[in-house]
């Protein structure tokens, strides 16, 4: 009887699995596609510092998480992006909030995570221009900003770590 209840939930465990998987998937191919190459024209965004920086790869891979500081998945999750920041010097890393109601809504998630990485507050244009439809939602750029990876949702610090390769 226990064999029988075991395998009952492990093969819900595997559907659910594979029902998440299957509408992650569908969720992502409305984002930016990877091989996109970002044009050159300098995206420019305020920081919580208070200085602009540019929504681009600086000749180094760059992780580009877009997230909301309302969003739980993301507070789940960032710790993991600070850690693959925090590990590998060859790894940039730009969080772009959104869908905020104000910068210090936003000072107060990056004080609660201790955040090391710049923080710019985003906007509805750049929500536009990179496609975000949840969060947190993830592209990972090349040296030539070339988009090699994407993704929404949680992630793992392995999985951020790999996609970065």
């Amino acid at each position: 009887m226990e064999d029988h209840l075991l395998r009952n939930i492990l093969t819900q465990v595997v559907i659910f699995f594979i029902i998440f998987q299957v509408i992650s998937f569908f969720r992502e191919t409305s984002m930016l596609s990877t091989s996109t190459t970002l044009s050159r024209e300098s995206i420019e965004l305020p920081t919580l510092m208070g200085e602009p920086i540019l929504v681009e790869s600086a000749e180094k891979t760059t992780i580009l998480y877009f997230f909301a500081p309302w969003c739980q998945i993301c507070h789940a999750s960032i710790g993991n992006l600070q850690k693959v920041y925090e590990k590998n010097e060859q790894i940039d890393v730009i969080a772009i909030a959104m869908d905020f109601t104000s910068a210090d809504e936003v000072a107060k998630f990056t004080q609660r995570h201790q955040l090391t990485f710049p923080v710019a507050l985003g906007n509805e244009l750049i929500k536009k221009r990179f496609k975000i439809t949840g969060y947190p939602s993830y592209y990972i750029l090349d040296e030539q900003n070339t988009i090699t990876g994407r993704s929404i949702g949680y992630s793992s610090e392995l999985g951020l770590y790999l996609r970065s390769l």
